[in-house]
């Protein structure tokens, strides 16, 4: 089978995107070709913007990427819908506004990389490394965040962690000002020296949490667990 501009405006592909893919594939891609290192290839150029539209649409299959090497990748903006990333080497890389969700992260390295404003709704981060990582306005409503290491990471700017699970997580130092954490499970998580103000915790679970030295100012704990409340 072949990939071709007819195929793809028959499968209601948007402009940008036939566009991208016709200055790549002038005379059409031959899906046979389709392998391993050619998606790595792919995700690196404009087209992986479009490649998690193409996977949905059964137009092409997705190659797991377990324990691939893209540290320091470009890959802002890309489609990456349930991805099997799990364990790879993201440090440094740019995936800002990129489509994460529901992607399986665990054990990743995502040290020092951009997630500002990524979509990482439902994703799988157990175990992962996020230290310094910039989660800045990043939707991680409903991500299991378990055992993660989120040591000095950027979680501020409203990012979404509404009943995300983050029980044992290590959030020590992290700037989590103005952050949705309502609902989340953060029993056991060590908050130490975190900067909590203004966010929103109703609701979560803090049991077990450590929050020594945090910045708890104008946050609201409204109906959060574990959390003794001034009489």
């Amino acid at each position: 089978m072949k990939i071709t501009q007819a195929l793809l405006e028959s499968k209601d592909a948007c402009k940008e995107g036939i566009q991208e893919f016709v200055k790549a594939f002038p005379e059409g891609f031959d899906l046979s070709l389709w392998t391993y290192e050619r998606q790595l290839e792919i995700i690196k150029t404009d087209l992986r913007k479009f490649i998690g539209w193409a996977f949905r649409g059964k137009i092409i299959s997705m190659w797991s990427m377990s324990g691939a090497n893209l540290s320091r990748a470009n890959l802002s903006r890309a489609d990456l819908f349930c991805a099997n990333l799990s364990g790879a080497n993201l440090s440094g890389a740019d995936l800002s506004r990129a489509n994460l969700s529901r992607a399986d992260l665990s054990g990743a390295n995502l040290s020092d990389a951009n997630l500002s404003g990524a979509r990482l709704s439902g994703a799988d981060l157990s175990r992962a490394n996020l230290s310094g990582a910039n989660l800045s306005g990043a939707d991680l409503s409903g991500a299991d965040l378990p055992g993660a290491d989120l040591f000095c990471a950027n979680l501020s700017g409203v990012a979404d962690l509404s009943r995300a699970n983050l029980s044992g997580a290590d959030l020590s130092g992290a700037n989590l000002s103005r952050a949705d954490l309502s609902g989340a499970n953060l029993s056991g998580a060590n908050l130490s020296d975190a900067n909590l103000s203004g966010a929103n915790l109703s609701g979560a679970n803090l049991s077990d949490a450590n929050l020594s030295d945090a910045n708890l100012s104008r946050a609201n704990l409204f109906d959060a667990i574990g959390v003794k409340h001034d009489t």
